[in-house]
């Protein structure tokens, strides 16, 4: 771009906020104003981040009072995500979204082409990617050292980990799904890895055993309602298919009865075999291979690296627009992601294995 992003805003208060905030400000951006539905919510993080008064209703409201604004992040729940989007953009906002993208493909789909037509850079939170170690093995595989990916293993599960309980978090209508949608990144970054083949067929099986038990909410928010709607899998395993031979396995969950609650991807290549996991807030990853009739494995350690990559994402959204790094992320990306898990839904709900076509229909076989 030619003129640099200067001024910033941020649409919903929720408890991802300030880590955009921080990236944003880490890169440069004037992050000054808030929008949120709920008028207290929104002033009191104003106040916290040193912007008092600046907290607006509707996105109209604020670039009423502020049309300098030229990028938005949207922080809300899922549901919301497509409108909110769409209306930034044809404001000529660039935009960053919250994972998950959309409720699903065909809604991702729309926004991309929106941002397309508008000429404004629509990039979403898959901010796994950012981890140092997820950086490292990327740059490894770009310079041929793990070899051609075979196969790979997305996992992000929980003994008890039900998310704000009886909210928004477990009504399919607003957040789409439960943890397969929610904990999608293990997911992005298996196909971040393998370039993102083109996916052929995909048999998978979600259940429902503890989602209706606020025993199983744990520390991940709190029980909103013990008789709120609870529609949603508690957990999900599925197997993808790609027409280059290549295969994922997933699976996510926020109530199994699991050891503990673990979070990585495996991979393995025609080189080296690859383990990036995330233990106690530190990331780190475990690369396999054999010399002369030997184990040789490698072990590197991310000490400084806490937050899942929460802050290097939105940094990067702006250093992007600025011209100063390459994005993240891409709404193709996004698309083809979100394709795989409405076609995990799909043969969840059918019993049957789904064959995503060439032109991204969906086909139970």
């Amino acid at each position: 771009m030619d003129e640099k992003i200067k001024f910033a805003a941020l649409i919903g208060a929720g408890a991802m906020a300030e880590y955009h905030i921080r990236g944003f400000r880490e890169a440069g951006a004037d992050v000054s104003a808030i929008v949120d539905q709920n008028p207290e919510h929104g002033e009191q993080f104003a106040k916290k981040w040193g912007f008092p008064g600046q907290s607006y209703l509707s996105l109209e409201e604020l670039l009423a009072a502020r049309p300098e604004i030229q990028a938005v992040s949207v922080i809300t729940p899922n549901k919301f995500h497509k409108p909110l989007v769409l209306e930034a953009l044809s404001h000529g906002l660039h935009v960053f979204c919250e994972k998950p993208p959309a409720l699903n493909a065909a809604e991702v789909c729309g926004m991309a082409e929106l941002a397309k037509e508008k000429k404004r850079m629509l990039m979403f939170n898959l901010n796994n990617r950012a981890r140092l170690d997820s950086q490292f093995i990327k740059k490894e595989i770009g310079r041929g050292k793990i070899g051609r990916i075979n196969s790979a293993q997305a996992t992000w599960m929980r003994r008890t980990g039900i998310p704000g309980f009886g909210g928004w978090f477990t009504t399919k209508a607003i957040a789409g799904g439960g943890p397969l949608i929610d904990l999608l990144h293990m997911i992005d970054l298996a196909l971040w890895f393998m370039d993102f083949p083109e996916p052929d067929t995909v048999l998978a099986q979600t259940f429902q055993d503890f989602i209706s038990d606020p025993n199983f909410h744990g520390s991940w928010g709190k029980v909103v309602s013990t008789k709120g709607t609870t529609d949603v899998e508690s957990a999900c395993h599925a197997f993808v298919r790609f027409k280059t031979g290549q295969v994922l396995t997933i699976h996510n969950s926020w109530a199994e009865l699991v050891k503990e609650e673990d979070t990585y991807v495996a991979l393995q290549a025609t080189h080296t075999g690859v383990r990036i996991r995330t233990v106690n807030n530190q990331n780190s990853c475990e690369l396999y291979s054999q010399k002369n009739g030997f184990s040789a494995d490698r072990s590197y350690r991310f000490q400084h690296d806490h937050d899942m990559g929460r802050t290097r994402a939105p940094e990067n959204f702006i250093r992007a627009l600025n011209g100063e790094a390459e994005p993240l992320t891409t709404p193709e990306q996004a698309i083809a992601l979100m394709r795989i898990i409405d076609a995990v839904y799909l043969s969840a709900e059918s019993g049957k294995p789904v064959r995503i076509t060439s032109d991204g229909s969906y086909q139970p076989l």
